[in-house]
């Protein structure tokens, strides 16, 4: 995947090697609130998930990348899901695992990198994304890489004690 690499980070496909960064992340309870997580994953799941990940996008509807460093070091994982090709659209989700690799520029160079390869590869019309209306650095990335806030969806998510709403932005291919 050439066309997935950038000037300090390259996307590439999941490998049986990455079970544990997979798992840690998968099993990280402070992330459970960005992916709806409620329960953990085991080391069988996650292996039959990486066993089965080769499935092309167009059959899966989904596709999961690892951000890596140019010099291979996995620092994150950018999805692509909901790939609905009659419509042409895609929902996208991105995280940079460790706090110390955030705010270097590699989770927007990792999304510039995906969401052009949907608009000139898959041929996609749109891409959104659905964010938490707390999730400030998350709602600043993806503004600044061309995204429009298009809705906020109220009382969306519980944690178990409180109702918080979510943003919706969207980003149409020109």
């Amino acid at each position: 995947m050439v066309s997935l690499k950038g000037e300090h980070i390259f996307l590439r496909a999941l490998e049986p090697e990455d079970l544990d960064f997979i798992y840690e992340i998968e099993n990280d309870t402070s992330l459970w609130v960005l992916s709806d997580t409620q329960t953990p994953y085991s080391r069988f799941l996650i292996k039959q998930y990486l066993e089965n990940a080769q499935q092309d996008i167009f059959e899966a509807k989904q596709l999961r990348l690892v951000i890596c460093t140019l010099e291979g070091l996995a620092i994150g994982l950018i999805d692509v899901f909901d790939f609905d090709v009659k419509n042409k659209r895609a929902g996208i989700g991105i995280l940079i695992k460790d706090q110390a690799n955030r705010y270097k520029g590699y989770g927007k160079e990792a999304l510039n990198l995906l969401v052009d390869y949907c608009f000139k590869t898959l041929h996609m019309h749109q891409v959104y994304a659905n964010i938490a209306e707390s999730n400030e650095t998350s709602l600043r990335l993806f503004e600044n890489t061309g995204f429009k806030k298009i809705g906020l969806k109220e009382d969306w998510s519980f944690d178990g004690q409180k109702f918080s709403n979510e943003y919706m932005l969207q980003r149409i291919n020109n």
